[in-house]
C-alpha cells in the first residue's frame, strides 16, 4: 500500500490504519483472520486505545496472531490513553499515562508502542507531568512516537510549550458529512452556521506543523448515529459516490475512503470495519485520487454549500 511520513518522523506508515475497536466483536478463529489479512493487504498499522473492550481488543489482539517478536516486527502499533469511564473522567497525569503504557504493552506482549497518543483533552492536565511521563516512556524505549487525539490547536500549543518529542498525529472525526473543519474554510466572514470556526482552524493548524491527521469514523455520520453509505437519509450524496464509484470500478466504500486521502493534507483514516471484503475496499482507495471535480462534488451532494 502507499505510504506516508508520520508526522515530522521518519516513520513510514500506510495511508490507510487499521482501527480495532471492535475486534472483540469477533471470535479467536475470526481475529486471527482479520489480521492475517490486514497484514497481507499492507495494512499494516493498527490502531487501539485502553479503553476498547476494557482492554480486551489489545488482548484478543495479542492473543489472534500470537504476538512474538518476528511478527512484532511485521506491524505498526498505536494505542490511546487518557480516558478513565471508570472514574468518569479525563486523566492526562504523568502517574495515569505511565501506568496506562505499561497495561497497554502487557496486554499486547510487545515491549514497545511505534505510538502512542493521548485521547480526549483532560481539562485539569498539567504539561509539565505530560513532558515528565513522554520523556520516561522515550527513555525507557517504551514509546517511539507521540501525537495525540481530538485536541485543538491551543491545546496542542500548551503540550507543545513543555513536551520535546514532536507531535506526529492528531486522530480527530471527519468523514464526508462530519466535516465542518473543511467546510468552515469555505465560509470565512460569512453570516452563517458553516462559518463558525468550531476548531480553531486544526485542519490548517495540522498542516502547517506537519502533524497528520487520522480521521476516525469515515463512514460515519452524527456522532455513532449510524454510517451514511446507502443510507435513505442521504439520497443525493449515495448518488454521487455511486456514480463516482462506477467510473473507477469499485465500491462505495472505497470512493468514501478516496475523498478524505485526496485531501492534500496527506491524512491517513483509521477504518472500524471488521469485515475483511470492507476492509479491502478500504484499501483499494489509497490507489485512486479523485479529480477536484468529483472531490467538489460529493462535498456538495452531502450538503454542503459552496458560498
Amino acid at each position: 500500500m502507499r505510504t506516508i511520513k508520520l508526522g515530522t518522523s521518519s516513520l513510514e506508515v500506510p495511508v490507510v490504519a487499521v482501527g480495532c475497536m471492535r475486534i472483540n466483536s469477533l471470535d479467536k478463529q475470526q481475529a486471527e483472520r482479520f489480521v492475517k489479512t490486514s497484514l497481507e493487504l499492507g495494512a499494516n498499522f493498527f490502531d487501539h486505545a485502553d479503553l476498547y473492550g476494557a482492554g480486551k481488543c489489545e488482548e484478543i489482539f495479542a492473543d489472534a496472531i500470537q504476538m512474538s517478536p518476528s511478527v512484532r516486527d511485521r506491524m505498526i502499533l498505536q494505542s490511546k490513553c487518557g480516558i478513565r469511564p471508570d472514574k468518569g473522567m479525563f486523566d492526562f497525569s504523568k502517574e495515569h499515562i505511565l501506568a496506562s503504557v505499561d497495561g497497554i504493552l502487557k496486554r499486547l506482549r510487545t515491549d514497545y508502542l511505534d505510538v502512542l497518543l493521548l485521547h480526549r483533552p483532560d481539562a485539569l492536565v498539567e504539561p509539565e507531568e505530560v513532558a515528565e511521563a513522554f520523556d520516561q516512556l522515550e527513555r525507557s524505549g517504551k514509546v517511539r512516537h507521540f501525537g495525540v487525539s481530538n485536541l485543538n490547536p491551543m491545546q496542542i500549543q500548551l503540550l507543545k510549550k513543555y513536551v520535546k518529542q514532536p507531535i506526529v498525529a492528531n486522530q480527530l472525526q471527519l468523514s464526508i458529512t462530519n466535516a465542518t473543519m473543511i467546510s468552515q474554510g469555505f465560509n470565512v466572514n460569512m453570516e452563517n452556521a458553516a462559518a463558525v470556526n468550531r476548531d480553531g482552524s486544526v485542519l490548517d493548524f495540522c498542516r502547517l506543523h506537519d502533524i497528520t491527521i487520522q480521521p476516525w469514523s469515515p463512514f460515519q455520520y452524527g456522532f455513532f448515529e449510524g454510517v451514511f453509505l446507502g443510507n435513505e437519509k442521504f439520497p443525493e450524496l449515495n448518488k454521487k459516490i455511486d456514480e463516482v464509484a462506477a467510473n473507477y470500478g469499485v465500491s462505495n466504500t472505497t470512493i468514501a475512503i478516496a475523498w478524505l486521502l485526496r485531501h492534500p493534507a496527506n491524512m491517513q483514516p483509521v477504518t472500524g470495519t471488521m469485515n475483511l471484503e470492507r476492509l479491502a475496499d478500504c484499501v483499494k482507495a489509497a490507489e485512486i485520487k479523485l479529480t477536484r471535480e468529483e472531490w467538489y462534488g460529493i462535498f456538495r451532494a452531502a450538503g454542503n454549500i459552496l458560498p
